[in-house]
């Protein structure tokens, strides 16, 4: 059985991928930083489903993390031919108030993180000549936001590195894509108020939000051999913005 590690996969999206991914028939590690119950739960419904699972704790902002994370899974289950970087952070507020922490929290986890965590899981990868990253990105990666002016700039240097690195890997059957969601009905968008989710769905042409599920069946494409001569491409999954 094959192993599939997302990292992020207690939040909205990265649920629905390691879902998705089970019925693939992968072995799915659930990878989470702070939220160990909601991480426990999807591994708990993937069994539930007779699937393998198991709940990994992974803070992609530290390499010493990662590589724990990493020994765990290819010790208990084996080593991942597919990645997905669905760990993130989103923080809106104007730019020339907004803290260097905070900044430096946004590019460590929606950039910098993706990257380490790719680093560390590359080499089998490489040595077996077969594997598909997958990274998460956003609408606002490929048009800009006001307001998340840095979760902006984060959001595009990953589609940045998914064309650059799925150049570089392509010799080696490594296959490296993106997708792009838009306004997307999860957690990190439940704090907006009904006025601001009216005025971002006004610029929707389908008029709605997107599911988790939707994103998270493009994540299963990409990870299947249907998505076999598909490399450095960056998905938008945004109801046609």
């Amino acid at each position: 059985m094959k192993t599939a590690f997302v990292t992020g996969g207690s939040g909205g999206i990265g649920k629905a991928i390691c879902l998705k991914l089970a019925d693939l028939g992968y072995a799915v590690a659930v990878g989470y930083n702070a939220n160990k119950t909601t991480a426990d739960i999807v591994t708990s419904l993937i069994r539930q489903r007779d699937g393998t699972a198991m709940s990994v704790k992974c803070n992609v902002t530290m390499m010493e993390s990662i590589d724990s994370a990493k020994f765990v899974i290819e010790e208990q289950l084996s080593p991942p031919t597919v990645l997905v970087c669905a760990a993130g952070d989103a923080d809106i507020s104007v730019f020339s108030v907004q803290s260097v922490s905070k900044i430096q929290r946004l590019i460590d986890t929606d950039l910098t993180g993706a990257i380490l965590t790719t680093k560390a899981f590359l080499p089998h990868m490489i040595n077996r000549q077969e594997g598909s990253i997958i990274f998460i990105s956003s609408v606002w990666g490929e048009q800009g936001a006001s307001c998340e002016a840095v979760y902006s700039a984060a959001k595009a240097g990953i589609i940045g590195f998914t064309k650059a690195l799925g150049k570089e890997l392509a010799p080696s059957n490594v296959r490296v894509n993106c997708i792009s969601p838009g306004f997307i009905d999860t957690k990190m968008n439940s704090t907006l108020t009904a006025d601001e989710k009216r005025a971002f769905l006004d610029e929707v042409p389908m008029q709605r939000a997107g599911r988790p599920e939707e994103v998270a069946s493009v994540a299963a494409f990409l990870a299947s051999d249907a998505a076999s001569y598909i490399t450095a491409q960056n998905i938008s999954v945004n109801g046609g913005m």
